[in-house]
């Protein structure tokens, strides 16, 4: 069984998803690893380190995918990448199929099975293959640190000759993987950190890391697997009139919220920027999902009404080499799942394989059957 990656082609994009530890690995239980040449340098991953750990190099993309029985990826296939894809083999990436389904159609014409990692099922015995906790949490930490970077203020306490300078003000929505590394984060370099989350059983979480839960009636949201999947305008209404208050006096907010297979909810309106202090800073974890801020912009940063709004859309990669590293081992961990040395072997009925498997022979199965399992 030949696995193969590719470097990957998305603009702004630094990671890869095989790290040399884990090609070591898989050598070890008797697979093939296939790398195009300079596929890990922008994770600090040279072809050498990768050949002693055991992969063969391989000169261009297109021969990578020849001779791979599967091809994992970060990113979903570029149209480029799609048409070198071999007929009947494997594909395991990042696919949200929910939002791309001309994608799908397309990985269907080649008759390629294709298995999404952000599809993997919110069950314990599949905590080592998700890929969205791993890179949401990497995620949150680098969102804190951004926005110490744009803020004009510090963040802890200083108690100086020339006076005590006040601790910052860290708003954060959301209590997700990525909202409770950033509390984590945030709390470490002495900011005093607030939180909402229409999800009143995250309170615990939250206080146990030291931020301030801010309570409000969730109404009409609606909860699977401990995810939000639909939350109602009456609510988001509430939230934001109770929160316009805490954004006045936050120096740096931090939104996270997603709804898988939906654009992102609008959390921040323009009016609630409006009342936020001069110089304060918004970073929209959500942007590529259309931004829980109404006035964020995609990869830019920009000041609307004296408030610096960051919509950098790809945090993980900004972290690159520990990104990799932790995406790689979900990567080994669901294929050693599906497959071994001698080919894949998976039960098409079983929970992470039916939660993951998006296409088989031709066949869009997530049409067939749309309630299936996964985020």
């Amino acid at each position: 069984m030949k696995i193969g990656t590719i470097k990957e082609t998305k603009a702004g994009e630094n990671r890869v998803a095989l790290s040399p530890d884990v090609v070591k690995n898989f050598i070890k239980q008797g697979f093939e690893c296939l790398i195009e040449s300079g596929a890990g340098i922008a994770s600090n991953f040279s072809d050498e380190i990768y050949t002693t750990a055991g992969a063969s190099i391989v000169g261009n993309a297109k021969d990578v995918c020849d001779k791979a029985d599967i091809l994992v990826k970060v990113n979903a296939p570029s149209a480029n990448e799609m048409a070198q894809l071999k007929n009947g083999s494997a594909l395991v990436s990042f696919i949200y199929h929910l939002t791309n389904p001309e994608l799908i159609d397309q990985l269907n014409a080649k008759n390629i099975s294709v298995f999404s990692m952000d599809a993997i099922p919110r069950i314990s015995r599949a905590q080592s293959m998700d890929a969205l906790s791993s890179q949401a949490n990497l995620a949150g930490y680098k969102a804190v640190l951004l926005g110490a970077h744009h803020s004009a203020r510090i963040f802890p306490m200083l108690m100086t000759a020339a006076g005590t300078i006040s601790p910052s003000k860290v708003l954060i929505f959301g209590a997700g993987v990525a909202g409770l590394q950033a509390i984590g984060t945030a709390k470490r370099l002495g900011a005093v950190v607030e939180v909402t989350d229409i999800r009143p059983e995250t309170k615990e979480q939250v206080e146990s890391l030291g931020g301030k839960f801010i309570s409000f009636d969730t109404g009409d949201v609606k909860i699977e697997g401990g995810y939000v999947k639909e939350a109602g305008e009456d609510t988001l209404k509430k939230q934001r009139e109770i929160l316009t208050k805490h954004l006045a006096a936050a120096d740096v907010v931090i939104t996270t919220a997603l709804i898988p297979g939906k654009k992102a909810p609008i959390l921040v309106t323009e009016d609630m920027v409006k009342v936020m202090k001069l110089g304060s800073v918004i970073i929209d974890m959500a942007v590529e999902q259309g931004g829980n801020c109404e006035l964020s912009e995609l990869g830019k940063v920009v000041v609307k009404h004296g408030v610096k709004i960051v919509g950098e859309s790809n945090l993980p990669s900004l972290l690159s080499q520990n990104a990799s590293e932790s995406y790689s081992k979900n990567i080994y961990a669901f294929l050693t799942h599906l497959a071994s040395k001698d080919g894949l072997k998976y039960e098409i009925e079983e929970e992470i394989t039916k939660g993951t498997l998006i296409c088989k022979d031709g066949v869009n199965l997530k049409k067939q059957n749309p309630t299936s399992a996964g985020q």
